[in-house]
């Protein structure tokens, strides 16, 4: 039996390219489209595998996984992703993936990366791989330091005001009130120090809640 793989991008062109590039060897068990619909679709069909970008709307891929893990620690990650950031890559490790590959590796990396993940190794491209095994850089630490001082609910509001979500719409899809939503804004404010709304998005930007 093929091992089964959800992807995650909300790039429909990109994820039918990965779709033709996988299903000679693997199982393609659905599609999504957002970090919200990859926790559900998750927790409904069970992968072994899941491929997931970074970048996606309501909720990023790196917080999604590490929603995710929190209820399936056996299920295996990859990242593929345009951000070529080490960043970015030690905090998909971190969040539990054992895969970061860009996309235009993707022909020649991507299987080699969902096998390695099937046998429990972790496959890092090239490309950043010596950056990643070395010592994370001061600046690396410092974005992660601050940035994890928000709370998982706060993270999720962060990201939706950035997308440009009113109160009420983060509301209704984060099934809270209007007044939760708002305090939550408004604590992250005085948490990191910022006194309006544009400047938590660009903070939000600086430690890759939202990508630019």
């Amino acid at each position: 039996m093929k091992p089964r793989i959800l992807l995650a991008d909300d790039h429909s062109i990109v994820a039918e390219g990965l779709r033709s590039l996988l299903e000679p060897e693997f199982e393609i068990i659905g599609i999504v489209e957002d970090g919200r619909a990859l926790i559900a679709a998750t927790e409904k069909l069970q992968p072994d595998v899941i491929i997931a970008d970074i970048s996606m709307p309501l909720l990023n891929g790196i917080e999604a996984v590490r929603q995710i893990k929190t209820t399936n620690k056996d299920v295996k990650v990859i990242f593929l992703t345009m951000h070529p950031d080490v960043t970015y890559a030690v905090s998909a490790l971190e969040a539990g993936a054992l895969g970061y590959v860009l996309k235009h590796s993707a022909p020649s990396e991507l299987s080699t990366a969902v096998r390695n993940a099937l046998r429990g190794k972790t496959y890092i491209t090239p490309f950043l791989e010596g950056e990643i095994m070395l010592s994370p850089s001061r600046g690396v630490k410092e974005r992660r330091e601050e940035s994890s001082h928000l709370t998982k609910r706060q993270r999720e509001v962060l990201q939706l005001l950035a997308e440009g979500y009113l109160a009420k719409e983060i509301a209704s899809i984060l099934n809270i009130s209007t007044r939760t939503v708002e305090y939550h804004k408004y604590q992250m404010m005085k948490d990191v120090g910022i006194k309006t709304v544009p400047d938590l998005i660009r903070y939000a930007v600086k430690h890759h809640i939202v990508s630019e």
